[in-house]
């Protein structure tokens, strides 16, 4: 561009170029000086969609985590294990949200009803120090501790008994055998040597 300029005001100044192509060559200067500020306008780079998603979660996420430090871990400990002092001291056994299985059956809405209402010795928290969203990003940070955590292996089933090596005891007595013959079901009648008795008297002779 700095050359057609030069060569513009040469030809002007000697006067070698009529003024028509004088004034054509000046405006093709213009037109080239245009064309290379267009181009070499830098054009804003456009930001990633997904960046005021991440950042507005990245946010929900630091503000949940500042509730639970506050209002939380005094009993449920840091980390979520519940083995804190205040919890031994008070003789509580707390749930140990890093095992993945604490939570598994617990439904986000049962955690809200708890964290409002309080259970047992927990007291409940207000509106006045959390309002739902907050409780509901705070559910989502409780979850969250159990993650990089390993469920406990099962308990062992229970001892199976020791084998005895007593002979079990008959369940029904056998009937002891008699060597008694049986006794006769029927008397016989007893041989009778008298001779019967006439049944009618003979009548005397002569009579």
């Amino acid at each position: 561009m700095l050359k057609s300029f030069l060569l513009l005001f040469a030809l002007a100044l000697f006067g070698f170029a009529p003024a028509s192509a004088v004034g054509a060559m000046a405006q093709h200067a213009a037109r080239s000086h245009r064309a290379a500020a267009s181009t070499n306008h830098a054009v804003p780079a456009q930001k990633p969609e997904n960046t005021s998603a991440a950042s507005s979660s990245a946010n929900a996420h630091a503000q949940a985590k500042d509730l639970y430090q506050r209002d939380c871990s005094l009993c449920h400990g840091d980390s979520g294990n519940g083995q804190t002092d205040v919890a031994k001291g008070m003789n509580l056994t707390m749930p140990d949200w890093t095992n993945p299985q604490t939570l598994a059956g617990m439904q986000d809405s049962d955690l809200f009803d708890i964290i409002r209402k309080g259970k047992g010795q927990m007291p409940p928290e207000g509106a006045g120090r959390a309002k739902d969203a907050e409780v509901h990003g705070l559910i989502l940070y409780i979850r969250t501790l159990s993650k990089g955590h390993t469920a406990p292996p099962p308990a062992p089933a229970s001892a199976e008994p020791a084998p005895s090596n007593a002979e079990p005891a008959p369940t029904k007595a056998e009937p002891a055998p008699s060597n008694a013959e049986p006794a006769p079901t029927k008397a016989e009648p007893a041989p009778s040597n008298a001779e019967p008795a006439p049944t009618k008297a003979e009548p005397e002779p002569g009579k």
